[in-house]
């Protein structure tokens, strides 16, 4: 469909436009003691836009960061993008040969990254042949001399003069390109198209309640699925951006403080540092909404996080289906529950969110629909204007996601009677011990609930006699005094014996940037030299 009066591609875009033309003067983005309006954020994405065309950056090509969340990152979502460019946000954790994947495989020709990050670019660089311009986001680290090329602000303030700009000629032109965790090998890259970004970035923030008197607080990467989209939804809104470099709790209480903080986003793992950390003492989270999505939250988190004062949403997605998909939606009556019961509610995945409607089904093998039984376990597929356009330049890939004609998560859960689904594992984690099917999430869950624990993870491990069995890895609370025969005996008390995990092992978790539990790591370990036979 061409442009005309009736019909202009959907874009960002336009979301900082609007915002800088009606809020010119209200703070759009906070950063220590910066602060930017509207009308100077959409200045500094122009200037950016003008560096990045005089850099060579055409339409089509792509451009890297390898950003924290300071403001460069977030300009990072709106500058290319003008050029009708493709961001390509690289996560900060990944290792130089990650890093030197992605560049190679996207063919970024543009690396804009934070000079902290220099070792790992000065190896990653070693081997990339496309990248023809390397710019230095200056922040909390000196300038990398030996990496060539300007520094952020100079290659803002060396821009053309002008409104640099290329109108959109199709809303399913790809705009981002997010690689995937790769836990299984190297990472995919995973194509939004302007239409997804812009749609989710509304649903997002309606489900959110996000309106201009809001105040983001930064606690989810930007890299990761564009922030939720939350990078393009919170400037739809004229709402404030409050950047944070690092996830410390002591630095998000300070800040939600000062800044009247009204909404943040994160994985369930940077709850539970919040409310582990001494400076949750004392703290009243009233007037804060949360949203938290990436791992299954523990019904535990949810209640200790309401019981702060705070108002806790639960959403599930995937990076390629732009962030969260669906929402637990609150129903009327579920504030007169105990806070038990409305924990449990909440831990479940929920209903598509209004963006997404009516793209979610829990399958059989055959692509038959699962009863409403809350028993009957399948794989949550789904479609819609925020699934993925595909892998970049992977169609493999790509029909095998596509199988059916829906987006196969991989993730595998249970619909409930009042339609809302439930995950139970995701298919490479559900346990086989004796052909048992055992859902790792179930045992998590029960586990959470004891007072010394303060993370676990289950995976399945080698056995001689069932195959396979759970061990639990559990992070004990601070000062808590708990061993193995008691998680043990506790988790017995509370399901299934067959279900309960036969060791147990105390220690840190690993982790990804965005606060997911690597369980792969902790399997792959376990089953080293020998073969999984379930």
């Amino acid at each position: 469909m061409t442009k005309g009066v009736s019909f202009y591609p959907l874009t960002p875009l336009t979301f900082l436009e609007r915002s800088a033309d009606v809020y010119p003067d209200k703070p759009a983005v906070v950063y220590g003691e910066r602060t930017y309006s509207y009308s100077e954020l959409r200045q500094r994405v122009n200037r950016l836009a003008g560096a990045l065309k005089a850099a060579g950056v055409e339409k089509g090509d792509r451009v890297a960061f390898l950003v924290p969340n300071v403001p460069p990152m977030l300009e990072g979502h709106y500058g290319p993008m003008r050029l009708g460019a493709v961001l390509v946000a690289i996560n900060i954790r990944l290792s130089p040969r990650e890093v030197r994947h992605i560049l190679n495989h996207s063919g970024a020709k543009v690396l804009v990254f934070d000079s902290e990050l220099a070792p790992t670019v000065r190896e990653a660089l070693q081997g990339v042949e496309g990248v023809s311009t390397v710019v230095q986001v200056v922040d909390a680290a000196p300038k990398a001399e030996d990496i060539a090329g300007p520094d952020y602000e100079a290659f803002l303030d060396a821009a053309p003069e002008g409104r640099h700009f290329v109108d959109p000629e199709s809303e399913l032109d790809t705009i981002a390109i997010n690689y995937t965790s790769g836990t299984t090998g190297l990472p995919k890259g995973v194509e939004y198209h302007s239409r997804g970004a812009y749609l989710n970035a509304l649903g997002e923030v309606m489900e959110a309640g996000l309106t201009w008197r809001s105040t983001y607080l930064w606690t989810l990467p930007m890299f990761h699925c564009n922030g939720w989209c939350f990078t393009w939804g919170v400037t739809a809104m004229g709402a404030t951006h409050v950047c944070l470099r690092r996830v410390d709790p002591v630095e998000i209480y300070r800040l939600i403080g000062e800044r009247g903080v009204t909404h943040m986003c994160c994985a369930p793992t940077v709850l539970t540092s919040m409310y582990s950390s001494p400076a949750a003492e004392g703290q009243d989270l009233s007037g804060l909404t949360i949203t938290t999505a990436g791992a299954p939250p523990a019904p535990q988190v949810l209640r200790t996080m309401e019981a702060m004062g705070a108002e806790v949403l639960h959403g599930y997605g995937l990076t390629e289906t732009y962030g969260p998909h669906t929402i637990c939606a609150i129903q009327p009556g579920w504030d007169r529950l105990s806070a038990e019961e409305r924990a449990l509610l909440l831990a479940r995945q929920g209903v598509p969110f209004v963006m997404t409607a009516p793209g979610l089904r829990v399958v059989d093998e055959e692509m038959g629909d699962v009863p409403n039984d809350a028993e009957t376990m399948g794989e949550v597929v789904m479609s819609g204007n925020n699934v993925m356009s595909g892998y970049f330049n992977n169609p493999a890939a790509t029909d095998e996601a596509f199988r059916g004609g829906w987006f196969h998560s991989g993730d595998m859960g249970v619909r409930h009677p009042d339609g809302y689904i439930e995950l139970r594992d995701r298919s490479k984690d559900v346990i086989i011990s004796g052909g048992e099917n055992i859902s790792s999430q179930e045992v998590e869950k029960v586990i959470m609930e004891h007072p010394g624990v303060l993370e676990v993870t289950v995976v399945g491990v080698p056995d001689d006699r069932w195959g396979e069995v759970p061990k639990a890895f559990v992070t004990a609370a601070p000062g808590a005094q708990v061993s193995g025969d008691e998680i043990i005996a506790f988790t017995r008390e509370r399901i299934a014996h067959f279900k309960a995990p036969k060791h147990v092992e105390f220690g840190e978790l690993p982790k990804t940037a965005t606060g997911k539990i690597q369980k792969y790591v902790l399997r792959d370990r376990e089953w080293q030299g020998r073969e999984r036979r379930i």
